[in-house]
């Protein structure tokens, strides 16, 4: 993004709508794929390849010499538009394959995701010497390698129950189900932290080297890693989840994640350069182990027919709350340098805590009766 910026003269709050149109972009594509129950009555591996497609095509548009911000944010719009067949379409795939051990299995699929999005940074630090062009082409060849990869040896599962006609109603009637909508919301709390984190973990470690660091920090491969690392963590918490259960490792992670939010002012303030990377290291992993395990919930508590469709709307939620916490993350870094900025993120946490906290009281209650 810093790229783009020097070489189209951007100004530098131009990171935020950059970063944001890619979301914006993602929710109206969820919404549409919702609406139209695409993942629920054609083949998701077909969706997949076609969105791989199309994607890999406006994200390598970027590259043209020719682009305004207004070209940018429009092709930044539409790649996040068909990630919408991406990401929830392979959860659905995922989940089309386990009727047990589905937790597991996400496990290894938001891993990927999180290699995914922490790749860029590493491939800024690998390309330094080439055009940063580089970065654009290599990204858009893997997806395009990863949607024909899907549609030669990942065929429809075998749980799949394909949707005969377009429900209107089902963005809407998914939520009367108590269980559903809680771990939608807690799903929701863990967004408004996710992506705010993963997208300024390079201004938080440019911020800390200037101001307290005794050395140069390799931001793109530091990034690469405490983003990265939480692909471990993802894996992890599955097999946690299948001992313990889902929603107790979820509620844990949470809660871990809150705490680093809160805590966070003063490790940023502390001049011991291990400790502020072991931090944000622990902080990467514990703000996305949860995500594969709320997903597991919400397709478990869906009913077969519209599941495709339930993951979609629920990410299409999930993604809007992250447009409005980057933005005013965003905004407030331009008011000030406050070491104390990031624990607005923990406001989400504790939102998806108290969702989480509501079902079990209502579940005891009910066994009480």
């Amino acid at each position: 993004m810093n790229d783009l910026i020097i070489n189209f003269n951007l100004t530098d709050n131009s990171l935020g709508h950059l970063i944001s149109a890619v979301q914006f972009g993602f929710i109206i594509g969820t919404l549409t794929f919702a609406i139209l129950t695409i993942a629920d009555r054609f083949s998701p591996s077909k969706v997949f390849l076609i969105c791989a497609i199309l994607g890999a095509l406006f994200n390598l548009g970027v590259i043209w010499d020719g682009n305004t911000l207004t070209s940018l944010l429009l092709l930044r719009f539409f790649t996040g538009f068909f990630l919408a067949g991406i990401y929830p379409v392979g959860i659905k795939i995922a989940a089309d394959y386990y009727e047990k051990g589905l937790g597991k299995s996400l496990g290894f699929l938001v891993g990927a995701l999180v290699i995914g999005t922490a790749f860029p940074h590493l491939l800024k630090e690998m390309t330094e010497t080439f055009p940063w062009k580089s970065i654009l082409i290599a990204t858009s060849s893997l997806a395009l390698f990863g949607g024909l990869l899907m549609i030669t040896i990942v065929p429809d599962g075998p749980y799949r129950k394909p949707s005969q006609k377009t429900d209107l109603s089902a963005f809407f009637s998914v939520f009367k189900n108590h269980k559903f909508r809680s771990a939608a919301f807690g799903y929701f709390g863990h967004m408004w932290e996710l992506y705010a984190f993963w997208a300024f973990v390079p201004n938080i470690l440019k911020t800390y080297s200037l101001q307290y660091s005794q050395s140069v920090f390799n931001i793109p491969v530091l990034s690469f890693l405490i983003i990265g690392i939480g692909a471990i963590g993802c894996i992890f918490s599955g097999y946690l989840a299948q001992k313990w259960g889902t929603k107790q490792i979820a509620f844990i992670s949470l809660l871990l994640s809150c705490l680093c939010c809160l805590i966070s002012p003063f490790i940023f303030t502390i001049e011991f350069e291990n400790l502020f990377i072991g931090f944000l290291i622990f902080w990467g992993i514990v703000v996305i182990v949860d995500s594969p395990l709320f997903s597991t919930l919400v397709a478990q508590n869906a009913s077969a027919e519209i599941k495709g469709t339930a993951l979609t709307i629920v990410n299409c939620i999930g993604f809007s709350i992250t447009i409005i916490s980057i933005q005013i993350i965003n905004g407030i870094i331009e008011l000030t340098d406050s070491n104390s900025i990031y624990t607005i993120l923990a406001i989400g946490p504790i939102f998806g805590l108290i969702a989480l906290r509501k079902e079990r009281k209502g579940k005891q209650y009910r066994l009480k009766v």
